[in-house]
């Protein structure tokens, strides 16, 4: 938990995209209010130890103060009692396994490690998490910029590989498609080209209401570099620091009936890169 927390949050939000927290216990202890406005926004909340120590090195009672001090702040702080956990630095023992058992603690571990910790890139970010197969989990952190500059690229490329971002499991600790209600995805979006020329083509982007009326909506659109948008029509965009992703919000009145569809389109400068765009959608 840190200062860029809430940037986290709200990049994850925009984009359409849920995460799960393994959260420090003093660090909630010190900011309750940052660990519920992850609950709040639709993220899941799990255990990260209360210091963050090597728990392979400390006693079973050490171990058991370590995580259930954590589930008690987080009980408090979110309303709710952490059923995942994850060991700081991804050791552990028959030992820790056995006081997470008697605590009703999951271990979760990671199969792809973004390295973001490690100083990556936020394209080192982006590349790695088009690594994480179905049911997989990436290791991010809330800490580092470059993190949440990828989230945009990362739910382009989930959408573009018809992934989602999925909830942990608590019976096996790998993502699985959640199944408590995704606020992300009430709108889907669908991409085609519409028109190509020597240097440039115009592309479609459909949005439309799943079950239940929307709203309002946010589409991303992913181009591949050098690829670059020079036009938009039915829309408000924005860009990342890429200028390679671009978020586009409905003009005035984005309200859509269950199952309802509109359309945006634009045009895209080649730059000998003819990939088509990979595309999502969100509402707030």
């Amino acid at each position: 938990m840190s200062g860029t927390t809430t940037q986290l949050v709200n990049a994850l939000k925009s984009a359409g995209l849920r995460a799960t927290f393994f959260n420090v216990g003093n660090k909630v202890q010190q900011n309750p209010a940052l660990a519920k406005s992850q609950r709040d926004a639709g993220m899941w909340v799990g255990n990260h130890s209360w210091s963050h120590p090597h728990l392979t090195q400390l006693s079973a009672q050490q171990m058991t103060s370590e995580l259930s001090q954590t589930q008690q702040v987080l009980q408090q702080a979110t309303g709710e009692t952490p059923k995942l956990f994850r060991p700081p630095y991804g050791e552990t023992n028959s030992t820790l396994k056995s006081v997470e058992a008697q605590l009703g603690l999951t271990e979760v571990l990671w199969t792809v490690d973004s390295q973001d910790w490690n100083g990556a890139s936020t394209s080192q970010i982006v590349q790695a998490a088009a690594q994480v197969q179905p049911g997989g989990v990436i290791l991010m952190h809330d800490g580092y910029q470059s993190t949440i500059n990828a989230i945009p690229q990362i739910a382009a490329g989930l959408a573009s590989r018809n992934l989602c971002a999925g909830m942990i499991s608590t019976a096996t600790g790998q993502a699985v498609a959640p199944s408590d209600g995704n606020p992300g995805t009430s709108c889907t979006a669908t991409y085609q080209r519409t028109q190509q020329w020597g240097d440039r083509f115009n592309g479609q982007v459909t949005i439309t209401a799943g079950a239940s009326a929307i709203s309002s909506w946010t589409a991303t659109v992913a181009v591949t570099a050098p690829q670059k948008v020079s036009a938009t029509w039915n829309g408000t965009p924005s860009w990342d620091s890429s200028g390679n992703v671009m978020t586009m919000k409905p003009n005035g009145n984005g309200q859509l009936a269950a199952n309802a569809s509109t359309t945006f389109g634009f045009t895209v400068m080649a730059n000998g890169q003819w990939a088509a765009p990979a595309v999502s959608c969100s509402t707030p």
